[in-house]
């Protein structure tokens, strides 16, 4: 090993920590304000005021099977009577925001279909939610509609009617092609399958293509993380997302279904996203952010050089779209100074509604600390790049940030810049692989109380 790797070691054996993925901020765990439904719509309404259009976020629960890696809300059912009473439920909750808010109709950017499985839906079910939607929408020039899908469920009829509704961007649930690994957490689908998914979307005008790529998997080796990003590259996805694998089964027991022995790990984890990063970079792709890649003709990838590139709770997109509004049992909203998450179980969520009450479940009040640092943590996942003026100005934390940052910056994950206009922090190359512990630094909820049980996945 030559001096060079050497010191890589040291550094992802050092910081491979737990830590937040910081899709916000503060994090889930440490939201403790939880907005009344008054101060809820408020926030909104004070976010829709400078909006140019907002975003709806549907959750779809529903699954045919569990894959055993998932860590999020589903409800596992062939039940196909569920769901349209579901979907009916879902555009009651949405006239609710429009007659609490008082407005007729919402200016819309973003529509984003998630779950679970949006395509176990089937096409009308699909034309019902979204015609229900845009019925009490002013839908802005540029508005853009994405939809998560499983290629083992997801037809041409189904895309068909997506395209027509003005669906142009797909994001495809791949994880691995290895066979092992396909097996063990319980997702079986062929390369052949995925491309013809792919080639169908692109023949119905879908012009953005994400697959979701998992790291870290049961009995994932570097020959299968090889082979399944050859797989890929023949298939030329626009985007890409390869997520680190979190292992958190004290918090999803089906997990259980393996142990960490069928896990690579720490050096051999990260060995596994490096090799996929040199790949996906040899053909052409493009390090967005933590764990994107963009082709340099998608959106994705121009956002970021235009900086506009924007991360919430869906990951990134191409721009800040606010408020987001959250529908369907968990779905989280974000109106910029308040989050707010509704009922995670179908049946309070119904109730709730049909009482004429928003479901909402927890959610956090940010403070003016919390604001300053939420933008510091959203430049540096977006950006790489974060400012802050004279430290007498800043909130009490950010005073002693300079000593927080002290080893990062020794360890050349940083670079700081101090000038008369304040301080500049730009992220090494380096320090990119290890961006979730440098917005660490940042945050003080966490530095002031850290979890006393697992709370997160390693960040390495």
């Amino acid at each position: 090993m030559n001096a060079n790797a050497a010191a890589r070691t040291h550094l992802l054996r050092k910081y491979n920590v737990p830590g937040p993925r910081y899709t916000s901020y503060p994090t889930v765990p440490y939201w403790e304000t939880t907005p009344t439904e008054a101060e809820w719509i408020a926030a909104l309404g004070r976010s829709l005021e400078g909006s140019k259009g907002a975003a709806v976020y549907v959750h779809v629960p529903f699954c045919r099977s569990l894959c055993t890696y998932c860590g999020c809300n589903v409800r596992i059912t062939r039940n196909r009577a569920i769901a349209q009473p579901y979907l009916e439920t879902v555009l009651a909750e949405w006239k609710l925001y429009l007659d609490k808010l008082g407005v007729q109709r919402i200016p819309l950017s973003e529509i984003h279909l998630g779950g679970g499985t949006p395509t176990f839906l089937t096409p009308e079910e699909i034309r019902f939610l979204v015609e229900g939607l845009l019925a009490h929408a002013d839908v802005t020039p540029d508005a853009e509609y994405s939809i998560e899908a499983d290629p083992r469920v997801t037809d041409a009829g189904q895309l068909k009617v997506l395209g027509e509704l003005g669906f142009r961007r797909l994001s495809l649930g791949i994880q691995d092609f290895d066979p092992r690994v396909q097996d063990i957490v319980n997702r079986v689908q062929s390369e052949e399958e995925v491309r013809v998914l792919t080639e169908q979307a692109r023949e119905l005008g879908f012009t953005s293509i994400n697959y979701d790529l998992i790291y870290g998997l049961p009995l994932q080796t570097m020959n299968s993380v090889e082979q399944t990003l050859a797989a890929v590259g023949r298939l030329r996805p626009d985007r890409i997302a390869f997520y680190g694998y979190a292992h958190v089964p004290w918090i999803k027991p089906s997990q259980r279904r393996f142990t960490e022995d069928d896990l690579p790990q720490g050096d051999a984890k990260r060995a596994l996203y490096e090799r996929g990063r040199q790949i996906l970079e040899d053909a052409g792709y493009r390090e967005i952010g933590m764990d994107h890649f963009a082709l340099e003709t998608d959106s994705l990838w121009q956002a970021a050089g235009q900086g506009t590139l924007h991360r919430n709770f869906m990951g990134y997109t191409s721009s800040l779209v606010s408020p987001l509004f959250g529908l369907g049992v968990s779905a989280i909203g974000d109106a910029w100074s308040a989050f707010a998450q509704n009922e995670k179980i179908i049946e309070p969520y119904r109730e709730r509604i049909e009482k004429g009450e928003l479901p909402l479940l927890r959610g956090h009040v940010l403070d003016g600390e919390d604001l300053e640092l939420r933008q510091h943590i959203l430049n540096l996942m977006t950006r790489f790049h974060t400012h802050w003026d004279a430290p007498e100005q800043m909130p009490a934390y950010l005073q002693a940030l300079p000593e927080r940052l002290h080893e990062l910056s020794a360890d050349q994950l940083i670079r700081i810049g101090t000038g008369c206009t304040g301080t500049d922090l730009e992220v090494t190359d380096l320090g990119r692989a290890f961006i979730r512990n440098i917005c660490m630094a940042f945050d003080a909820r966490l530095a002031r109380k850290a979890p006393d049980t697992k709370l997160f996945s390693q960040t390495v």
